[in-house]
């Protein structure tokens, strides 16, 4: 059987999902045609149903939860992981709340952590996250929220942080942060939504014990990276929570989804929300 899958050119996402889809693991007989897609391009595809199986925003899957069930591997949640503000100078708390702001998207994780912190800044402007350092630097924006392998440069660069919306959500909820996860269509046979959950988990098990593995396929979609970024991205959004949600995974993603409802971001769901449930 051969499902659609969508997932990032992240040195994370290239790093879980070489395995399943290089057949370097059992795949049960399914088969994957890949497309590859910065965040809010796989969130929008989600939106429209494009894809059987898809890396998806955990803010834009709030939208998505009467279509996609969430797998129980894949996800990128923990600790010190979050978005994080930047800006050329130090700005007062006022001046963030007035701020013309680069976002990497209005459905991305990010932007609602940075909503939490500081839901009084509104103008806010969607921008492909690997432009927002050089738009901030350029003057074009007062503020930029940064994502992936950027957290690592804009210091080099020049840039101060502001506020890590990551360490504001553990100080408030004393949960890792969950910031995307893998969701697959409902409509799809349960014997082959719990197949996919299945083979993803292998895929994650596989990538962590071998971690030389999927070098090469991670390197092919680094583009100019260094490879030390590129590990230390592997690094902080692969870990024990990407093989398996469990308990205290499970429990960060309902106090995200139940905060959403409760501040009117994403509509109401009273539904599973994981395949396994």
């Amino acid at each position: 059987m051969n499902l659609s899958l969508g997932f990032s050119p992240c040195p994370n996402d290239t790093f879980i999902f070489d395995a399943m889809i290089h057949d370097k693991i059992d795949t049960e007989g399914l088969n994957f045609t890949v497309t590859l897609g910065d965040v809010e391009e796989l969130n929008q595809k989600a939106f429209a149903g494009d894809l059987d199986i898809t890396k998806l925003s955990y803010h834009a899957m709030g939208y998505c939860l009467e279509n996609y069930a969430l797998l129980d591997a894949g996800s990128a949640l923990g600790n010190n992981v979050g978005p994080l503000l930047i800006a050329r100078n130090i700005l007062t708390d006022a001046e963030i709340k007035s701020a013309k702001i680069a976002v990497p998207g209005k459905y991305t994780t990010a932007n609602f952590l940075l909503g939490l912190a500081y839901p009084e800044a509104q103008n806010k402007h969607e921008v492909l996250f690997s432009e927002i350092e050089s738009r901030v630097l350029s003057g074009e924006f007062d503020a930029g929220l940064i994502i992936h392998e950027n957290r690592f440069t804009y210091a080099e660069r020049g840039l101060v942080k502001l506020i890590d919306c990551g360490e504001y959500w553990e100080k408030t909820y004393a949960h890792p942060i969950p910031l995307g996860g893998i969701v697959i269509k409902r409509d799809l046979p349960l014997e082959v939504r719990q197949k996919v959950n299945r083979v993803m988990a292998r895929s994650v098990r596989f990538a962590l014990d071998n971690p030389a593995a999927p070098k090469e396929y991670v390197r092919r979609h680094a583009q100019e990276m260094e490879e030390k970024v590129m590990y230390q991205h592997i690094d902080l959004y692969v870990n024990d929570y990407t093989a398996d949600l469990g308990a205290e995974g499970k429990a960060a993603v309902a106090t995200l989804f139940s905060e959403a409802r409760k501040k009117g971001i994403i509509p109401d769901f009273d539904g599973k929300v994981f395949v396994s449930e």
